[in-house]
């Protein structure tokens, strides 16, 4: 055998073993771990844009964005842009805070974009539920700086400019807003458009007639305490399976056939989901003061929102809409037709499931890590804590800082206004004020504090802190 046949076959057999060592690993991993990877790595959607575009997406910005872009170098102005459209830096293998990497390179990835070596982006589930509190990323945490309707319109010029093919969230800006405001989604209408035009069997009918559809802006809820639930999304009417997941997939190209064939990755995905711990509270804790709020929150909080310690315990109750008061837009937005189609189609596994057909309000979610999850209510209306206690003090319109955090209210770092200012021209600066006078965005509702006094509340306050 000659010298470069061995060479051949030697570098053959190493590939051949790395291969197997690769395939042994993903076998040995926990489902959990295989979710997390499967979110990262693998583009169940079709590519969104690519790093073309994203690197000309800065020329569509109002000033003074535009201009300080321009004048950037590459790491900086990949930097802006994050910054600017509300994209997560993944930090999950670089163990980097998001400003220190995005300082260090200019080839920053995205933790909710599947990021491939052509460099296409194709967006995934981390998009909304992987957000940062403080500067920290943490997955599974609602991103509350996504800008997905301003992101999407500017894709969409930059492809037109530079004649490419436009993909199904350009075209589906035309007729379907995304959002209108920054960290929120007008998510459940996109499930009720893809599921329309499916029988319940999976086969397309896009002959099937559009409901009247409510859109309304929705906040992400945290992905750790999913697994304290017994069923998904804000009124529990799905049944807590990989099926409810994979509703957002159902573009017509999608065949039943494929679905069948990704369904194993999203039981590993729900293993991930329910593998998340919520995070520790980073700040100084009053112990004293939390340790006198603790009997108040178990007095007027524990019946409906669980406790929490030693002798934890979670029911997952759900609120009737006239008792909690807040915004009955998201309740309203499904029909019983919908959730019919639900219970008696594959996303159940045909009725298997339990699907509840008559829903009455909104559960009442656990609270671990609630420091970190603002903004609070399923609209994302109301900025800290202080404010869900303080029902006459939520501001009417509010705009946050990107980082900042807010210790002595809990929550978001935030400026108020009684409208938006009339300075502000360009859609994309809008949709940075939240506007509570706009439809589906009421503060209104969960008035249930207002039986506390302040002290009573200043300890509540800061034993929520702890949970």
């Amino acid at each position: 055998m000659s010298l470069p046949s061995r060479s051949v076959l030697l570098f053959s057999t190493c590939l051949l073993l790395l291969s197997a060592d690769a395939l042994s690993l993903a076998e040995n991993q926990s489902p959990a771990a295989r979710g997390f990877r499967a979110l990262r790595t693998h583009p169940f959607l079709p590519p969104d844009f690519d790093e073309e575009v994203l690197g000309k997406l800065w020329t569509t910005w109002p000033e003074p964005e535009r201009s300080a872009a321009g004048q950037a170098d590459a790491a900086m102005r990949r930097r802006l842009t994050f910054s600017y459209y509300g994209l997560i830096t993944d930090t999950a293998e670089a163990g980097q805070d998001a400003a220190e990497q995005g300082r260090s390179t200019h080839q920053s990835k995205p933790l909710g974009y599947v990021l491939d070596e052509q460099g296409t982006w194709t967006m995934n589930c981390l998009a909304c539920h992987g957000g940062k509190v403080a500067g920290h990323v943490i997955p599974g945490l609602p991103n509350s700086h996504i800008a997905l309707q301003t992101l999407t319109e500017d894709v969409r010029l930059i492809k037109l400019q530079q004649r490419k093919k436009l993909s199904h969230l350009d075209l589906a800006t035309l007729q379907l807003p995304l959002s209108t405001t920054d960290g929120t989604t007008n998510a459940v209408i996109f499930g009720v458009v893809l599921g329309t035009y499916r029988n319940p069997d999976m086969s397309v009918d896009t002959n099937r007639k559009l409901p009247p559809l409510i859109h309304h802006d929705l906040d992400a809820p945290p992905f750790w305490n999913v697994r304290k639930k017994r069923s998904l999304y804000a009124d529990g009417h799905a049944p807590k399976t990989p099926r409810p997941l994979m509703q957002f997939l159902l573009l017509p190209r999608v065949s039943l056939a494929t679905l069948t064939e990704w369904e194993p990755q999203f039981a590993d995905i729900l293993a991930w989901i329910e593998s998340l711990e919520p995070p520790r509270y980073p700040f100084q804790i009053d112990r004293e003061l939390a340790s006198i709020g603790e009997p108040v929150f178990f007095s007027h909080c524990a019946r409906c929102h669980g406790s929490y310690g030693s002798e934890s315990k979670y029911d997952q109750v759900t609120i009737d809409l006239q008792d909690v008061g807040t915004d009955p837009l998201r309740f309203r937005s499904l029909t019983r037709e919908h959730l019919q189609w639900v219970k008696d189609g594959w996303i159940s596994r045909f009725g298997a499931d339990l699907v509840d057909l008559d829903p009455v309000g909104y559960v009442a979610p656990p609270l671990d890590g609630i420091w970190a999850s603002a903004p609070y209510f399923h609209n994302g209306s109301v900025p800290t804590l202080w404010h869900v206690l303080y029902p006459d003090a939520r501001p009417i319109v509010w705009k946050r800082t990107e980082d900042g955090y807010d210790r002595q209210n809990v929550g978001l770092e935030i400026k108020t206004f009684d409208k938006v200012p009339s300075t502000v021209k360009s859609a994309a600066h809008r949709r940075r004020y939240f506007d509570t006078t706009l439809p589906g965005k009421s503060p209104a509702g969960h008035t249930f504090p207002n039986k506390l006094d302040d002290e009573q509340k200043r300890a509540l306050l800061e034993y929520l802190k702890t949970l």
